[in-house]
Order: C-alpha cells, then structure tokens, then sequence
C-alpha cells in the first residue's frame, strides 16, 4: 500500500504483505486514494480539523437542531453531555488508583444504582435536539473530501439518539474564510442516548493511503481470482498460511481493500464526490456557506 510521508511520531498504515495490484492486474484500475484519520485525544480548535472539536460554526447562523422522535427506555440510561464528560475524566484521573469519596460520590450521581429488574418501558423525550459535533474536516487536511466549488470545510453532525438504528446526521461545506465571527458556545442536547454517541475530541493526523474495493464490489471474475490461493502463494513475500482455506479473508484482513460503501474518510453519510446543492441519503442537511 502507498502512502504519503509522515513526520516522526505520526502514525502511519504498516506496509501490506503483498502488492495486491501485481498479483491482480485488473485490480489496478480499481485502486483509489483514502485518507486514515488517525484520531488522537487531544485539544482541537475550531481552526483544526478534528473528530468531537468544536466547529468554525457561523455566529449568526441557527445551530442544527432534531426534532425527533427521541424515546428513552429503562434499560439505557440518557445522560447530559456534561455528565458524561465528568465520568470520563474521574474515569482517566482515577486509571490505576482507587476513587477518592469525591469522585465515588459523583459517579454515583451521574449512574445512580437501579433496582432489578429493570423497567424496559419506552417514553417519549420531549423538544428538540440540539445536533453534536461529529467531524470537521478541512479539505487542506483531506484532499480526498473532493470539496465543491468554493468550499474548503466539511462539518458533520449527529443528533444524539438513534432513527431508527443510527444516529441522524447533517452535513455542512464552507468556505472557511467568510466565517470571521465565530460561534463560542453552541447549545448541546439535554441527553445522549449512549455513551457513545458523545465524541471525544481529538485531533487527527491524516494519512493518504490507496484501497481497493471489497470482494463484494468486485466482478465474479475478480472474486473467483481472489479465492484462488495459489495465486497468492505465486506472489510469495512469506504469507500468512492459515487463510489458505479464506483466501478471501486474506483480501481483505491484509491488503488495502475497502467496505463496501464505505467511505472516502470513512465518516456516515459522506460520499467520496460530492455535487454542490445536492444531499446524500444519509444526510437530511447539505448547505454551503
């Protein structure tokens, strides 16, 4: 796999065991740049590209809000942003000691102990929800985001809470230099459905690679050669024996090939080449500005 150069302590994708395009020859024209994010826990700006950072969001533009359906059941805690915040940091400080009485006490508030059974009754949240920061990503960063005309900034949201299986998402192009008064606190939502719908911000360290597609997007020709083990064994580079029987699997555990409909930068609902004025499935907002 090819990538670009990367600075000391950046990370960087392991060499693949094998050139996949020579042993597949058909597969060369099927190659296409990607870019890994590499998130790392960190203190983005709204300046930085980042995953969960703040967002260069425009002060006099109304922040994205969804309005539901949102449900809650007994079974999954809905938590404020806030609290959720809290648990994590007591969580890291108190990693490899045991909690002072300050921070059992807060947790104890933020996940308060429940009787059994538990009560799996589903409710309605009422209002509105304000959207989270997923990603913000300049295209100086990504090139691979393919911007439309006139705009150098991708911004993705979330609403906090699943419809009906995944959180609902908005994206948003920009042209970073028409935003000089910048939002400082955007509202946050009332509660998160899972915890994991919170990001945690982190900075990125992008690294252009090139991928191929899954077996499942590859012709019955393709696929039927990519089966064939002994091909493999053709090209040698010492590999690894115990996929003989999945030569598949080894496609596509080891060589640089791509979920099916996944994406460029690997984010929901953000196509590889996108048209201006026009909004992918999974995103109900798609405006520039």
């Amino acid at each position: 796999m090819n990538a670009t150069p990367a600075s000391p302590g950046t990370p960087v994708t392991p060499p693949r065991p094998v050139d996949v395009a020579a042993v597949f020859p058909q597969l060369a024209p099927l190659a296409r740049t990607a870019t890994r994010l590499h998130p790392r826990p960190g203190a983005p700006s709204a300046r930085d590209s980042s995953v969960g950072g703040p967002l260069l969001w425009p002060a006099d533009e109304p922040w994205p809000h969804c309005e539901g359906p949102h449900e809650v059941d007994g079974m999954n805690l809905a938590l404020p942003p806030g609290d959720l915040r809290l648990e994590r940091r007591i969580r890291a400080a108190a990693h490899g000691r045991s909690l002072t009485s300050e921070e059992r006490e807060a947790l104890e508030r933020i996940r308060p102990p429940r009787e059994l059974p538990l009560s799996v009754a589903v409710q309605p949240y009422e209002g509105s929800m304000a959207m989270l920061p997923v990603a913000q990503l300049y295209v100086r960063d990504v090139p691979d985001l393919h911007a439309p005309e006139g705009a150098d900034l991708l911004q993705v949201l979330w609403c906090p809470f699943d419809h009906p299986i995944m959180p609902r998402t908005a994206l948003f192009w920009r042209s970073a230099a028409t935003i000089t008064d910048v939002l400082a606190t955007p509202p946050e939502p009332p509660a998160v459905q899972f915890d994991g719908y919170l990001p945690e911000p982190c900075l990125l360290a992008p690294e252009q690679v090139v991928e191929y597609p899954s077996t499942m997007e590859l012709s019955k020709e393709l696929r039927e050669q990519v089966g064939d083990w002994s091909l493999w064994e053709a090209a040698g580079a010492g590999l690894d024996s115990s996929y003989a029987s999945y030569p598949q699997e080894f496609y596509g555990a080891r060589c640089p090939s791509r979920p099916a409909g996944r994406s460029a930068v690997g984010l929901p609902g953000v196509p590889p080449t996108p048209n201006p004025g026009s909004a992918p499935t999974a995103a109900p907002t798609w405006t520039r500005s």
